[in-house]
């Protein structure tokens, strides 16, 4: 039995349709939300748009999107994967979709006004890694120009990094509702992003003081398992644990 198996555990699907299915994708962004509603077990659910770059972009790739979920256990988990209606459709509409498991480390915020982690033990630590880092905000009205004007030179910066494997924007709407999921080789990469680079230190700056959000959450995430493929690889390609 995997020793995860009775643990609270999250999980991502990132899933690319071909251009003759992306209409029926976008359709079930409302659709899925009754059957999601109704799970045994899945104690937080989030379907999510996807940008058209690998950091924040406010143009909507219409042939990606996303669901991140947390659950009551694996086991939780693996039934939904593999008799659920709403994977039974990703896997046979979506030409790509690569999905993850992880466990939580080390957050802190709230989700549309709940922490989606409540009373979860935290994990230990990857050593030496691979890490999986959420950032989500709520942007007031009022800071979105602020916002997008930030924006370029931070993913500029991110994407230059040698320790980041991939990552992806998404969203629940455009502009206001945005989060990044990144993938980092090492926990030492991460923070010389997050405390060594001058455009990202200038944002977190401006967001304190000038208070450009309304709600945030950071986490980072442990993998434990992943599947299928994500620009035709997996990028955390699966031999066991971390």
């Amino acid at each position: 039995m995997d020793r995860h198996e009775h643990k609270p555990v999250i999980a991502f699907t990132l899933a690319h349709y071909p251009q003759q299915h992306s209409f029926t994708a976008l359709a079930h962004m409302g659709l899925d939300r009754w059957p999601l509603a109704h799970i045994t077990g899945l104690r937080f659910w989030r379907l999510l748009g996807v940008g058209q770059g690998k950091a924040f972009d406010p143009h909507a790739d219409l042939r990606r999107y996303a669901l991140f979920t947390v659950w009551d256990s694996l086991a939780d988990l693996r039934r939904f994967e593999e008799h659920s209606p709403v994977m039974r459709r990703i896997h046979r509409q979506a030409d790509e979709s690569w999905t993850v498991h992880m466990l939580p480390v080390r957050w802190h915020g709230k989700w549309g006004g709940r922490d989606p982690f409540a009373d979860i033990v935290p994990a230990s630590a990857p050593e030496p890694g691979p890490w999986i880092i959420l950032t989500r905000a709520t942007i007031r009205p009022t800071k979105v120009r602020a916002f997008m004007r930030a924006v370029p030179d931070v993913a500029e910066q991110l994407l230059r990094q040698d320790g980041l494997i991939n990552s992806v924007g998404v969203g629940e709407a455009p502009l206001f509702f945005q989060a990044t999921l990144s993938i980092w080789r090492t926990l030492p990469a991460v923070t010389a992003f997050a405390y060594g680079q001058t455009a990202h230190i200038e944002v977190v700056r401006k967001t304190r003081s000038e208070q450009w959000y309304r709600e945030e959450l950071f986490a980072r995430l442990r993998p434990i398992a992943s599947f299928g493929t994500w620009d035709s690889i997996n990028p955390l390609e699966y031999s066991g644990e971390w």
